[in-house]
This record gives C-alpha cells, sequence and structure tokens, in this order.
C-alpha cells in the first residue's frame, strides 16, 4: 500500500473539500439557515393584523402552543398514522419480497409491479385512492358496501384510510429494500438449514429473519421517519378546513395550515416544527439504541 506524503494528502484533502463545498453552500442556506431561523421565530408571536410587527414573548408561545388541545390531538393522529403506516408496510413489502425472490421465468415483471409505486407521485397516489373511495363511482359501492359518512368524512375512518394511501406509496421502497436484503443472505446457510430437516416456516423464522435483522431495521427507521413527513395525502383528499374535525391533522399538515393557511402564525409554525423535529430525533435515538440490539451484523 502507497502511503501518501504530507503534501500529496493535503492536496487530496483541499480536492475533497472542493468537490463537497457546493453541496456544503446549499445545505447551508437551504437547510441549515432555515433551521436555526426557525429558533429564532418561535419566540416571536404573530400580530394579529398583516402589517404589523410580530411580539417577542420568549418560550410562553411554545409552552402554550405544545399545551393546547389542538397540538396533543395532532400529536395523538400523528402517533397513530406512524402506527399503522411503519409495520404494515414493512410486512407486507417482506411478504411480496418473499414471493418474488424466485428464480423463476417471468418473476422480473412482477418486481417491477411491486416496486412501482415508489415511483408514484402523491397526487397521483391520492386521486387513485380517492376515486377507489367514492361514495358514488368507488370501489366500495360497486362491491354494496356504503359507509355512512363516507370513509375520507369519518371521523373514524379518514386516518386508517389516509393511512392505507401511504401504505400503498410507502410498499414500493419496503419492497425493494426487503428483496435486497433477501438476495444478500448466503444461500449455503439456508441450504444448511433445509438439509438439517427444518421447515419452510422455521428457516424463514430462525435464519433468514435473524440475517436480515439490519435490512428490516434499516425500514423501520426510514419507515418511521417517511410516516412522520407524511401529508399530501391528506391535503388533496381531506383540506385544511376538515383535517381537525376528521383527526387528519398530523403534526407536517399542522405546520403547513400554520403557514400557509388563512390565517399565517409563522411563530406557531416554527414551534411545530422543532417540536416535530425533536420527535423525530428522539424516536430515531431510541430506534437505534433499542432495537440495534435485536440486529445481528455478519461478523458479530
Amino acid at each position: 500500500m502507497t502511503l501518501l506524503t504530507p503534501v500529496a494528502r493535503r492536496r487530496s484533502w483541499g480536492l475533497a473539500a472542493l468537490f463537497l463545498l457546493p453541496a456544503i453552500i446549499l445545505f447551508a442556506i437551504f437547510t441549515f439557515y432555515p433551521f436555526l431561523e426557525n429558533f429564532k421565530t418561535a419566540l416571536y408571536q404573530t400580530a394579529p393584523y398583516p402589517g404589523l410587527p410580530s411580539k417577542y414573548v420568549g418560550l410562553s408561545q411554545a409552552t402554550s402552543i405544545l399545551s393546547s388541545s389542538a397540538f396533543l390531538q395532532s400529536l395523538t393522529s400523528t402517533f397513530l398514522f406512524v402506527v399503522m403506516v411503519v409495520p404494515l408496510g414493512l410486512l407486507l413489502g417482506l411478504a411480496l419480497a418473499v414471493a418474488a425472490n424466485k428464480t423463476i421465468k417471468g418473476i422480473g415483471i412482477f418486481r417491477i409491479i411491486f416496486s412501482s409505486t415508489v415511483v408514484t407521485s402523491v397526487a397521483v397516489g391520492a386521486i387513485i385512492f380517492g376515486t377507489l373511495m367514492n361514495p358514488i363511482v368507488g370501489l366500495l359501492p360497486w362491491l354494496g358496501i356504503n359507509p355512512n359518512p363516507p370513509l375520507l368524512q369519518s371521523p373514524t375512518w379518514a386516518l386508517p384510510a389516509v393511512a392505507a394511501i401511504a401504505i400503498w406509496q410507502f410498499l414500493g421502497l419496503s419492497f425493494i429494500v426487503m428483496l435486497a436484503g433477501l438476495q444478500a443472505l448466503p444461500d449455503d446457510v439456508l441450504e444448511a438449514a433445509r438439509v438439517d430437516g427444518a421447515g419452510a416456516w422455521t428457516v424463514f423464522w430462525r435464519v433468514t429473519v435473524p440475517m436480515l435483522s439490519p435490512t428490516i431495521f434499516f425500514g423501520v427507521v426510514v419507515g418511521t421517519i417517511y410516516a412522520f413527513q407524511s401529508f399530501g395525502q391528506i391535503d388533496i383528499l381531506i383540506g385544511q378546513a376538515n383535517a381537525q374535525q376528521f383527526h387528519v391533522n398530523v403534526l407536517l399538515y399542522y405546520i403547513y395550515q400554520s403557514v400557509g393557511g388563512t390565517n399565517p402564525d409563522p411563530g406557531q409554525a416554527a414551534v411545530l416544527s422543532i417540536a416535530l423535529f425533536v420527535i423525530i430525533m428522539v424516536f430515531t435515538l431510541l430506534q437505534l439504541r433499542f432495537l440495534e440490539r435485536r440486529v445481528h451484523y455478519a461478523g458479530r
């Protein structure tokens, strides 16, 4: 192995920094600066009338917003949405990956179909499911099922209906990740388990799942972040006027309402965005702290 001289090492570091500089500048302008500006905006209360200056209120604004019933309802809806989307999305993705992990003719077509939802936009997915859930020309009336009120107008079923759209869109990514993990497993270990007399379910549960645990762990972390950041389906199918009434006002949509609603409140939006950032960070750290203990890495 050739060792670089100090001069060559400095040049390589300088070249690497030069390549990274455009990305660093973009991140600084569009990510780091707005993120830090949030902490300043959260300390100012928006004036009740346009054109008036914001009033400095310190942390009292954060206390009042985070203890309000609207925030608590939004937090509950967010957690329920995440609980519905992540486990089902991963389980269905794993089931499809197991079914598609075959060496038979034409299986590539099914793999393309199963993964196609990853390239489908939120708007397209929402329109497709909105048509299927339409109370007049949708799938349910065709099957003879006529829920009253309709699914997307029900305080009970609106959130699961929107979660179903998010699951469908997350399914493509979940399938790709799980299939890649399955194809990376060593065949000799699986074959040895079969030779020892283990059945298909035993091989899957005792051998495949433990070896696939790093992939599953990655899917849980990515899926959780994805679920916390979903809001497009709600905006298209439910709308701002009915989001809170139908219990689908998840945190990200609550932030969107605070910025783009009829009465914009940047101070409230800043507090909510910081709260969402902290929640996602805490969830991710907890997953890294506790779930990773059950992950079996090769060579460990």
